[in-house]
């Protein structure tokens, strides 16, 4: 038997994305920061992307077609605006175009099947109550890909094709030493997230925290007002709505992340951007953690919210350069994109050819 690597054949894929945000977000976006690494990596690959999205234009590196003139991201997460811009969308999607569509939305593995290509969703919430109804009514033609295997475990009987974790883009800054700043939190100002518990613990080790979430669905706006805005005080700093410099500065500064969730989290890129930049995680064992946190080299992961504070006095001992190399070694873009490509060349029709549908216009990149 020959020990010859055939060559991936290249594809023609169409991105389908929320239209919340443009690719890469500006600030809060985690869905919209995986996205932009995937059709990276992907075209540096060799492939063809079509990214369908909203606003003017892309950071990213595919051809770009809008649904609408501006993001939506005040209406983010109703229905109405997803079906709209999945409309439009599907509208414009030729079986002469493309070989498959990888749908990132919530609706989209319903309405997929209207689609002349073939689709592959990754679903990339927890996939229980109205969201696992919707995922159980899709047809079998669709092909769900979970970002964990604590996300699968939730619904195994879901008609999951594979699991590919996601990953982050390379060249991040690395600390050298172990970071001096305070406690760092990021995430959405909401329960499921645990500021809350953040603020205990970090007063019980005697350890500052900055607080960072984002604080823009009246959810958000209402738990930040009443619950952790009367917690603040000298060793809390609260921000809202931070942008991806000041998140970054931030990491770098931090003697740790904190993650102290109350819910099967699907996966949470906040800690692989973490780790990237030779931060530690200090979490609860919950969801996803134990999939990205390897403990005692990256990390340190409690089962109770009790032992929270001394993990964050110990956890000043992990070498940064360990986490940086964990996240390099296992959740890599490049990594993310092969595990795609193996889904999309089971799921896509082979032996096409065609060209770019006339009724897609291309957006000039950034």
């Amino acid at each position: 038997m020959s020990d010859r690597v055939e060559p991936v054949r290249s594809l023609r894929i169409a991105m389908v994305v929320p239209p919340w945000y443009e690719l890469p977000p500006p600030g809060y976006g985690g869905l919209e920061q995986v996205c932009a690494a995937l059709i990276d990596a992907l075209v540096a690959r060799g492939h063809d992307v079509t990214l369908f999205g909203a606003g003017a234009r892309t950071g990213t590196l595919a051809r770009f077609v809008a649904s609408m003139p501006r993001p939506d991201e005040e209406r983010i997460g109703q229905i109405l605006p997803e079906m709209a811009h999945l409309a439009r969308v599907d509208q414009m999607l030729s079986a002469d175009a493309f070989d498959v569509v990888h749908d990132h939305t919530t609706a989209g593995p319903v309405f997929a099947t209207r689609r002349p290509v073939p689709t592959v969703a990754t679903v990339h919430n927890r996939p229980t109550g109205e969201l696992a109804d919707i995922l159980a009514d899709a047809d079998p033609a669709v092909g769900l890909v979970a970002i964990s295997h604590a996300q699968r475990r939730l619904r195994p009987e879901l008609p999951w094709i594979d699991t590919v974790h996601n990953g982050l883009v390379r060249g991040m800054p690395t600390k050298s030493r172990p970071g001096t700043g305070p406690v760092l939190w990021l995430g959405r100002y909401v329960p499921d997230k645990g500021p809350d518990l953040a603020v205990h613990a970090c007063r019980a080790a005697g350890l500052p925290l900055v607080l960072a979430g984002k604080c823009n669905e009246t959810i958000e706006q209402e738990y930040l007002r009443d619950v952790i805005g009367p917690m603040a005080g000298p060793d809390v700093t609260v921000l809202r709505n931070i942008d991806r410099a000041t998140t970054q500065r931030l990491l770098l500064e931090a003697r740790c992340l904190v993650m102290p969730i109350r819910w099967e989290e699907p996966f949470g890129m906040v800690m692989l951007e973490a780790m990237a930049t030779g931060t530690p995680v200090v979490a609860l064992n919950r969801g996803a953690v134990p999939e990205l946190v390897n403990p005692g080299e990256t990390g340190l992961i409690c089962d109770d919210p009790v032992d929270l504070a001394t993990a964050l006095r110990e956890v000043a001992a992990i070498d940064p350069a360990a986490c940086a190399e964990h996240v390099r070694r296992h959740f890599s873009a490049d990594r993310m994109a092969e595990g795609y490509e193996r889904v999309y060349h089971r799921w896509a029709r082979d032996g096409r050819a065609g060209q770019l549908h006339p009724e897609l216009t291309p957006v000039a990149h950034r």
